[in-house]
């Protein structure tokens, strides 16, 4: 059954062409309220704009260096004498004012990489310059939940997402849950569906493990698409969700998971040309999405349970281009949204009158510090453990 000597876990990937969670045994547990909290992460990906989402009007710099791009005050969505979200973001400004909402300011880290590839990859396995082969959140779920609970870690996507990629865990990992189920050839589908004959016997421990699998394989799927199917919301998420009426669904019907990751993806928010109305509708989509999802939190009685967190790879350039986009820059936003998050400011805004030799700000913030944040005060992790070294943490959470 193993010719190759593959370790367990690379027989699983062998198996199947999706990340579904590995049948291994469940060990009860003590069930505190902690156990209750789930993480719920949104990538912008493509690298946002984060002076043009949250606008600091106060700062005469940024009009300088955007004397086009720039958002006039007139026009942006006030939260105090500095700041105002864009235009087109009702959702963020009501979560801000309704004190659900946590700005980081400056978050990045040192020696920053302009690769869209290089830096996501930062940001996912929150270990920049390093090769860490396993993601910040498959850590955290190794960590939180070493029973190997099924259905613990939900990936939300086209592919997997290096950012849940674990050591222990296997991530279920789908796009359209309707279609979510186990590829494979029309002779190999009584067996993918069905199983092995109920009254036959392993004949050895691997034979064994695979039809674990490919139980929990079809266990998954199954829950998925009937969390699915079950779910009704009088909600309106906007235009385009990010996915989040699927996590929603996930949360309604109870699955075992707690930590999600899903992405506004094909690197949207890479505005380079003409970034001006472009950038507010993908901002509009992003607020009212995220913005739905917490009144549906709400609907559901969850609202006390969950964190989002929304990050980008990087920020974008202070100046504006001559295309009337930005390009590639460094430090940016952190988001922390949700009922049990102390809003406000946190950390303190790059200074745009000293930038760098490349025309970029400087970071004021590790984002490791976010992470260690969430980590420990919300999912009840040592973070020092998992980022290998200790990252202050900030009072986002009571």
């Amino acid at each position: 059954m193993n010719p190759l000597n593959l370790s367990r876990r690379e027989l699983l990937q062998a198996l199947s062409t999706m990340s579904l969670s590995a049948a291994l045994p469940l060990h009860a547990k003590q069930t505190t309220a902690e156990d209750n909290r789930i993480l719920v992460v949104v990538e912008l990906t493509g690298a946002n704009d984060g002076l043009n989402t949250l606008v600091p009007y106060g700062n005469d710099h940024y009009y300088r260096l955007r004397p086009q791009l720039g958002i006039r005050p007139a026009k942006l969505r006030k939260i105090d004498d500095m700041h105002g979200f864009n235009p087109g973001m009702a959702g963020f400004e009501r979560l801000y004012k309704n004190g659900q909402m946590a700005v980081i300011h400056g978050c990045g880290y040192d020696n920053p990489s302009y690769s869209h590839f290089t830096s996501a990859a930062y940001w996912h396995t929150g270990a920049p310059n390093s090769g860490e082969p396993y993601g910040w959140l498959g850590r955290l779920a190794d960590a939180i939940d070493p029973q190997l609970t099924p259905n613990f870690l939900i990936n939300i996507d086209e592919r997997q997402s290096l950012a849940v990629r674990a050591a222990r865990h296997v991530p279920v990992v789908f796009d359209d849950p309707q279609r979510f189920g186990r590829k494979g050839l029309y002779q190999s589908r009584p067996l993918l569906d069905h199983g092995a004959d109920a009254a036959s016997t392993p004949s050895n421990a691997s034979q064994q493990f695979l039809e674990q699998v490919a139980q929990s394989a079809r266990q998954a799927s199954v829950q998925v698409r009937q969390a699915w199917n079950d779910y009704k919301t009088p909600i309106d998420y906007g235009i385009l969700s990010m996915d989040l009426p699927k996590v929603a669904a996930m949360i309604h019907a109870k699955l075992p998971a707690r930590i999600y990751h899903t992405a506004y993806r094909h690197n949207a928010f890479d505005t380079h040309v003409h970034q001006a109305e472009l950038h507010q509708r993908l901002l509009t989509y992003v607020s009212d999405g995220v913005a739905g999802f917490m009144q549906d939190m709400k609907r559901i009685g969850r609202d006390k349970d969950v964190t989002v967190m929304v990050y980008s790879e990087f920020g974008r350039r202070p100046a504006e281009n001559t295309s009337l986009g930005t390009d590639h820059g460094t430090a940016n936003h952190v988001y922390l949204i949700g009922q049990p998050v102390k809003g406000g400011h946190y950390g303190d805004p790059p200074d745009l009158g000293q930038l760098n030799a490349d025309g970029n700000v400087t970071h004021t913030v590790d984002f490791r510090r976010v992470y260690a944040t969430v980590m420990q005060q919300w999912m009840g992790a040592d973070s020092a453990s998992l980022l290998n070294g200790r990252f202050e943490t900030l009072p986002v959470f009571g």
